[in-house]
């Protein structure tokens, strides 16, 4: 009795003298463990380190990949951004008891065990999925005991650090998939060529048991392999109850179809940009419309596949509700050397031809300078030296401001800046967006409304939408994060005429009739042709898009025969037709308040409400803006007559027109006329000249000086010649011709087309052969307004052959 006693008292100590020692045992371990996990952390990746990232499009689309420093393509991924299916198959097949262990599964290490040694090898592997990350992490071979118990521990302390989340993560973003492609979100692209998010139940098996053997699964070289590995899965998940019969035995009839690994390449250069800025994101979502996006890329590089060695292209389109870019192509072909395909010509510096005409006529409308009818003069003349001409050389004469600026006079225009001034409108546009580049030193002038500096397409395209948008450009936006950045550039008032004038454009090939308003939406447009045809531009809108077009060489070169309306526009309006259109985005731009239509009268320009009858010569219909009808601009030069109402006195009896000093008295009556600008008169009918002109004076009146004129004559050539090549001659039709009866310079206009410039009676020589067979006007216009004109008839050359024209001549005297 007392031995048992003492054997159960000493059983009761037992674990009271052990309990210290496995306190501090445990403790040891403990502590030893922490120390091993402080000194050999498990590899997690680093935020610094060079990351693998994807710039997607705004439905997540990836439009191009960019691998890490390895070289690896790997996109993000996270639980909630995959197929739920993909994490069912994988949790199911892989590791059933992810949530519940602390990173080692001992149940499937014991299994694993006895089965190695049963079968002296290893059958089953017994890992977690968290071992498997550790395995991905260290990049050890763990096939031996070593890099097994190694693995083992890195497990352990990627628990110990890490939520569950996290680790599944890591799984997510890093599992080989083949060759340099890591991570479900990659493998499905590239395989698949759609996001982890859509995947099928037969597409999740299959991803879901590629990791096993990547190289000997993959789907793209060995589709049989990989089915049979994926109907693995499918039994498997099945067997679990996780997925039902039927929807098991669907996705075994569908097909593996894997396409060869291809890393997405679209809107490349705005990716690399956009890269650049952020190199440690590893995500970039753009607001890029990645179907619109393919189809454009598509659309530009069959556009200009003929086109000439080294021409490259952009287009930019642009949602204008929220500035966000739809569309972004920064070069025809990404990466083709001979076209320079590395150069982004969005945001390139380009001469900008025309295109900033109609902010010009915009700000004039806002200065109070003109109506959308306001007479311009249209023919030579000189600012201050500088002698603009038109495009086709050809001058029009008398052009209302909506004419000029429908077909991009560049004379008008000129006017139009010196009259609000080169400096002031530069400041205007940089203000609202479009910064300008001048050469060094250089400072603004006339010459920068025809192209004398630089722009970016993407400036020119978030000012162009001021017109959709009541006059407020602002900065073109590349992701949901950028600010709306918006600057007032003209009222709501003269952006709407300048939209209005600009949608009044017909299409090519459309004739005088404007945009219909049924299957296509109404396009405000605008083209433009840099000096020496290096840059062809066209930018348009509608109420909801605007779209940019620019064509040429990167290096600068030029592009002979290529010009806006040629190369550009055809390319802007197909695009615009084939964006996605909502209910009311063909739908007219309100008119504002304080627009409105009135009549106005030429050569005044004032609302024929307001002018005489007889003073009315044209009446058109125009747009005011703030009910303002501003009256012809008067010429700059004194020397000329300047356009407007003239009251002066007549007898009653003869008409003629008499002074304040005549020798008799005369009967007077007081009678007003019109005059048009002086540099007009070539191009006006004789009976509006005569009824512009003063009578004359009564012989016993002394000169007014109000009639004085110069009057011009031309020496050479008779009025109603036939001009014929004598027979056996080889030097053509050279004849030469001069003013008399002025001592200013003289402009020489054949058919309207400059083709020469003398001072006073200097005289030229030109091969007029080279106009062709026909009747034709040659002109002298001075400076002082002063003009003189012949007709004359070019006979058949050779037997009635029409003479080739191959181009203009001019000779000096």
């Amino acid at each position: 009795m007392a031995e048992g006693t003492a054997r159960s008292q000493r059983a009761r100590k037992a674990p009271s003298r052990a309990w210290p020692w496995l306190r501090w045992t445990t403790i040891a371990v403990l502590l030893a463990v922490l120390v091993l996990d402080l000194t050999f952390p498990p590899p997690l990746p680093q935020a610094d380190e060079g990351v693998a990232g994807v710039v997607t499009a705004a439905d997540g689309t990836p439009l191009r990949a960019f691998a890490d420093s390895e070289g690896v393509w790997r996109y993000p991924a996270t639980p909630g951004t995959v197929s739920p299916l993909y994490v069912q198959a994988l949790l199911g097949y892989e590791d059933r008891w992810f949530e519940y262990h602390p990173g080692i599964n001992p149940p499937a290490l014991v299994r694993a065990a006895g089965q190695w040694l049963r079968s002296g090898g290893i059958v089953s592997g017994g890992s977690t999925l968290t071992m498997q990350v550790a395995r991905i992490l260290e990049g050890h071979p763990t096939r031996s005991a070593t890099g097994k118990l190694r693995q083992m521990a890195r497990a352990l302390q990627l628990e110990a650090r890490l939520s569950k989340p996290q680790i599944l993560q890591l799984y997510l973003e890093r599992a080989p998939f083949g060759g340099t492609i890591e991570g479900v979100e990659a493998a499905s692209w590239a395989y698949l060529g759609k996001p982890a998010a859509r995947l099928s139940h037969a597409e999740a098996a299959l991803l879901a048991v590629l990791p096993q053997a990547p190289s000997r699964l993959r789907p793209d070289r060995n589709p049989e392999a990989a089915r049979a590995a994926r109907d693995k899965v499918l039994e498997r998940m099945q067997a679990l109850g996780v997925w039902t019969p039927e929807e098991v035995d669907d996705a075994r009839i569908e097909p593996v179809v894997a396409r060869s690994l291809q890393v997405p390449v679209h809107a490349a250069l705005l990716a690399q940009r956009l890269r650049q800025a952020a190199p440690a994101q590893a995500r970039i979502a753009t607001t890029i419309d990645a179907d619109l996006q393919r189809a454009l890329e598509e659309r530009v590089s069959a556009y200009f596949a003929t086109l000439p060695p080294r021409t490259s292209a952009a287009l930019l389109v642009v949602d204008n509700t929220d500035m966000q870019a739809r569309a972004y192509i920064g070069s025809v072909v990404f990466g083709d050397r001979e076209r320079l395909g590395h150069v982004d010509m969005v945001r390139a510096w380009r001469s900008p031809g025309s295109t900033l005409k109609p902010f010009l006529y915009g700000m004039a409308l806002d200065d109070g300078l003109i109506h959308s009818e306001s007479l311009l003069v249209d023919a030579p003349q000189d600012f201050g030296g500088y002698r603009p001409g038109n495009f086709g050389e050809a001058f029009n004469g008398p052009v209302g401001a909506a004419s000029a600026l429908r077909l991009s006079l560049n004379v008008p225009a000129v006017d139009l800046l010196d009259r609000i001034g080169a400096a002031r409108f530069a400041a205007r546009l940089d203000h609202a967006g479009i910064a300008l580049r001048f050469p060094r030193g250089a400072r603004p002038n006339l010459a920068l409304i025809l192209g004398g500096t630089g722009v970016r397409l993407e400036d020119l395209v978030g000012a162009f939408a001021a017109f959709q948008r009541e006059g407020v450009a602002a900065q073109v936006r590349y992701t949901a994060q950028q600010p709306l950045v918006e600057r007032r550039l003209l009222s709501p008032g003269a952006a709407w005429i300048v939209r209005d004038i600009l949608q009044s454009s017909p299409r090519p090939g459309q004739g005088n009739v404007a945009f219909d308003t049924g299957s296509r939406p109404p396009v405000a447009w605008k083209t433009g042709t840099s000096y020496g045809f290096r840059d062809a531009w066209a930018v348009g809108g509608t109420r909801r898009y605007t779209v940019g077009v620019w064509v040429g060489r990167p290096d600068g070169t030029p592009l002979p025969g290529q010009y806006g309306a040629l190369t550009a526009l055809p390319l802007l309006l197909e695009t615009v037709d084939s964006l996605p259109r909502l209910p009311g985005d063909a739908d007219a731009v309100p008119r504002p308040s304080s627009v409105d239509a009135v009549e106005v009268c030429w050569p005044l320009g004032r609302a024929s409400a307001d002018t005489p009858a007889s003073l009315c010569q044209r009446r058109l219909q125009a747009w005011r803006l703030e009910g303002v009808v501003p009256p012809t601009f008067p010429e700059r030069d004194a020397r000329l007559w300047n356009a407007g109402r003239e009251r002066f006195q007549v007898d009653a009896t003869t008409g003629l027109r008499v002074s304040a000093e005549c020798t008799r008295p005369h009967p007077v009556e007081t009678r007003e006329l019109a005059r048009w600008p002086a540099l007009l008169s070539p191009w006006l009918p004789a009976e509006v000249r005569n009824a512009a002109r003063l009578p004359p004076l009564a012989r016993d009146c002394v000169d007014d000086g109000r009639g004085t004129a110069e009057t011009l004559r031309i020496e050479g050539i008779v009025d109603r010649a036939t001009l014929a090549q004598p027979p056996g001659a080889s030097r053509g039709l050279r004849l030469r011709v001069r003013a008399l009866g002025t001592s200013m310079p003289v402009q020489w206009l054949l058919d309207g087309r400059a083709i020469a410039r003398t001072e006073g009676a200097r005289g030229f020589e030109h091969d007029y052969a080279l106009a062709g067979r026909g009747e034709h006007v040659l002109t002298a216009l001075a400076d002082s307004g002063a003009w003189a004109q012949v007709r004359f008839r070019v006979a058949d050359m050779d037997g009635g052959a029409r003479p080739v024209v191959q181009g203009t001549a001019i000779a000096s005297p």
